[in-house]
């Protein structure tokens, strides 16, 4: 039975937390649109509520509350009609933050009365949309920062999005693997998870070999190695396709990371400052980590090795730092909270998977195509969203976002 409280608890402290972040940004910080990729801050403020109004409450209330802005806010639902092209999102000067502030209210105030007035014991379906509303909200307040970060690597005067503490001067803990005997594995959600996205289940049986994963993530010193052995030039090190993209793009190290003699420089939210060689390496595109895997004498997990290695496991990793801290400790290190770990999965449909009708059932599904599969969370993700059984999943070029690397092996 769904729990009132509960459910508007968290649709309340979401929507707060979103305006929150917002809080310290000018209005202008809030239109930049770093590439085509991007969405400014204010457009992700304003498509949360969006999604609020066209999926919760106009098909109860009768009417949306900004019809006339659904061109506007409508990221990839076809079924919901006309969109605006999203590399011109940052285009949008009005409406201007101000009324998307009160755009927000103005849904949180509908959406917690209706939600006073109905019977959640038989109105099943409202509760399910609001829980994917919250968890959809959850998505875009990551991609607020990671948005924002990528806006702001380009400012020349390297501007600080929130003053913070600075890394842990400590030693990360060894490198070592962790043994999996292999055999046939059940991964995936099923229905009596609390809340899983649609790309997360069916379960289903997977046969694994034996196999290890690494006890952390790789290290800003482990790719500082790999880049001043001339890992980026090394054609043996690289996939084809990770080679072309190299070669075209002039890559020689992970977004927001540069070298300095025998020093790496790391632009974040925090501002610039030197990185630590013991704390792990993120902005990895696939191809990196993929090089970097190699390099090291080892490989990508796939997503089922990763799963299952992190059954039971929960996500309670610090969010006072907008920067990666070394890892130290017993087991299996930094598998949330840190950076998305790129697997060696193409992001596919599990068997028995079908998107749900209308337009709800684009959320997911007509994504599975030319993208890898990433697991875990990262500093950036509100906690409380990720769980062992999430796919994220972006294209193999992508470096914006916070990814980051952890070795397999075979056994």
């Amino acid at each position: 039975m769904p729990n009132f409280s509960k459910l508007v608890d968290s649709f309340v402290a979401t929507r707060a937390h979103t305006e929150a972040l917002a809080a310290p940004l000018s209005a202008e910080d809030q239109q930049l649109q770093a590439m085509p990729s991007a969405s400014p801050v204010k457009w992700h403020r304003a498509h949360t509520s969006w999604f609020f109004d066209t999926f919760v409450l106009a098909p109860r209330i009768g009417e949306s509350l900004r019809p006339r802005w659904s061109v506007l806010f409508n990221s990839y639902y076809e079924a919901m009609g006309p969109r605006h092209a999203r590399p011109e999102r940052g285009l949008l000067s009005r409406p201007s933050t101000d009324e998307i502030g009160a755009y927000r209210k103005q849904v949180d105030e509908a959406v917690v009365e209706l939600l006073a007035r109905t019977d959640l014991e038989r109105d099943h379906e409202l509760a399910a949309l609001v829980r994917l509303g919250v968890a959809h909200e959850q998505q875009h307040q990551e991609l607020m920062l990671t948005d924002l970060l990528a806006a702001f690597a380009r400012h020349p005067l390297a501007p600080v999005y929130r003053d913070l503490p600075p890394a842990s001067r400590v030693e990360a803990t060894g490198l070592h693997f962790v043994s999996h005997a292999g055999g046939i594995v059940r991964i995936g959600s099923d229905d009596e998870a609390p809340f899983s996205f649609d790309n997360e289940g069916p379960t289903h049986e997977v046969l694994l070999r034996p196999f290890a994963l690494a006890n952390r993530l790789v290290t800003v010193g482990e790719w500082r190695a790999f880049a001043e052995d001339d890992g980026y030039s090394t054609p043996s090190l690289w996939l084809s396709d990770g080679l072309d993209w190299v070669r075209e793009n002039g890559i020689d190290s992970p977004a927001y990371l540069r070298r300095d003699g025998g020093q790496v420089s790391s632009y974040g939210l925090h501002g610039l400052r030197r990185a630590h060689d013991d704390e792990p390496v993120l902005h990895l595109s696939f191809y990196e980590a993929d090089a970097l895997a190699t390099y090291l004498g080892a490989r990508l997990p796939t997503e089922a090795e990763w799963e299952v290695m992190a059954e039971g496991l929960h996500d309670d990793a610090p969010r006072e730092n907008l920067h990666p801290q070394p890892l130290r400790g017993q087991g299996l290190l930094g598998m949330f909270g840190v950076g998305h770990q790129w697997t060696r999965s193409s992001y596919e449909p599990y068997p028995g998977f079908r998107s749900a009708p209308g337009a709800i059932g684009e959320y997911n599904g007509k994504f599975m195509v030319n993208q890898l599969v990433l697991r875990g969370s990262s500093l950036f993700t509100p906690r409380g969203h990720s769980r062992p059984s999430y796919r994220n999943f972006w294209h193999p070029s992508t470096q914006f976002q916070a990814s980051a690397l952890r070795l397999a092996r075979d056994e």
